[in-house]
């Protein structure tokens, strides 16, 4: 294990890939891991790209990549793509459109699946950006599900987050009501080269006026023709700008201690359901099922004695 710590350092991609698939398959010493990988420096910048299925995100991030390679910096790539509810797998098939870097040294693509989180990101992905980080990469980029209003949880894992539309979304305030649209911190309407472009810029700088008016950071309008080329450098200029504003304002830091403080509580609850899903193999719980199967309990009064006589067993135990 410690040839992967001194791979990832060294930043061998082989060393990076092994270890993400090590923590993505929850083994028991990854947190011994994950304390290694904690000493290196961090430093990268990590965005997130969300937006509605076919808005060209996969081939931005592509076309992304080229710019910020040309620049000289080292890109890490999360693709986290759909997990089938019934078989459990993915088709972690968004890498393809960005084939054309797989030789790259300063390129590591990786895709995941996003194992029915309800968020867009497993929480692998979370320690996947940890690992990349300390290999060393500059920038980050993490491309979500692109299933609409879910796309939160991506608010709690980037720096930045750019919302990718297309003009063909229709009107964008029916579209994605107000989630989705109030987590972005830049809005990039993709495919500008087609009709309604104008439009939709219009309709989004409409909702920034209306929502972001007495705001530190009013969240800017791109609009890019991927296939062009055009308007990448443009939107790596905007991202800069807000990276400028996390840095001056303080933003950036209290949006960490944030995200720290959350990722504590969502490990809290991932504990303590594995142990409960325990619990509930116990005969003592089935017998109380029958109870309320007869109507002689609700499963609210169930669920309270059973969570406070586990918390009170366990305290006695020294859990």
């Amino acid at each position: 294990m410690k040839d992967w710590i001194e791979g990832v350092k060294n930043q061998e991609r082989r060393a990076i890939a092994r270890v993400i698939t090590f923590l993505e398959n929850d083994h028991s010493d990854a947190e011994f891991l994950l304390q290694e990988l904690e000493r290196l420096e961090k430093k990268a910048y990590v965005i997130g790209i969300t937006g509605p299925p076919g808005a060209g995100k996969s081939t931005l991030i592509d076309c992304l990549i080229t710019t910020l390679r040309a620049k000289g910096l080292r890109v890490g790539v999360i693709v986290v793509d759909p997990t089938s509810p019934f078989t459990g797998g993915a088709i972690l098939g968004d890498r393809v459109r960005m084939v054309r870097h797989a030789l790259d040294e300063g390129v590591f693509i990786r895709s995941m699946g996003s194992r029915g989180s309800l968020g867009g990101l497993s929480r692998a992905t979370k320690d996947a950006v940890r690992v990349l980080d300390a290999a060393g990469f500059d920038v980050i980029i993490v491309e979500t599900v692109g299933v609409g209003q879910s796309e939160l949880e991506i608010m709690h894992l980037v720096d930045s987050v750019a919302l990718v539309v297309h003009p063909h979304s229709g009107d964008v305030v029916q579209v994605f009501k107000a989630g989705v649209m109030e987590i972005a911190d830049l809005y990039v309407v993709n495919k500008a080269d087609i009709s309604g472009a104008a439009k939709m810029v219009a309709e989004i700088e409409q909702y920034v006026h209306l929502t972001h008016d007495h705001s530190e950071w009013n969240p800017t309008v791109s609009q890019t023709i991927p296939i062009q080329g055009k308007g990448i450098v443009e939107l790596w200029e905007q991202f800069q700008h807000h990276r400028v504003f996390l840095q001056e304002s303080g933003e950036g830091i209290r949006r960490r201690k944030e995200q720290t403080v959350r990722e504590v509580k969502e490990r809290i609850n991932a504990e303590f359901d594995a142990y409960l899903q325990q619990c509930t193999q116990e005969p003592a719980f089935q017998e109380q099922m029958e109870e309320i199967w007869h109507g002689k309990k609700l499963p609210h009064q169930l669920a309270r004695e059973w969570i406070k006589s586990h918390l009170i067993r366990q305290d006695r135990e020294g859990m």
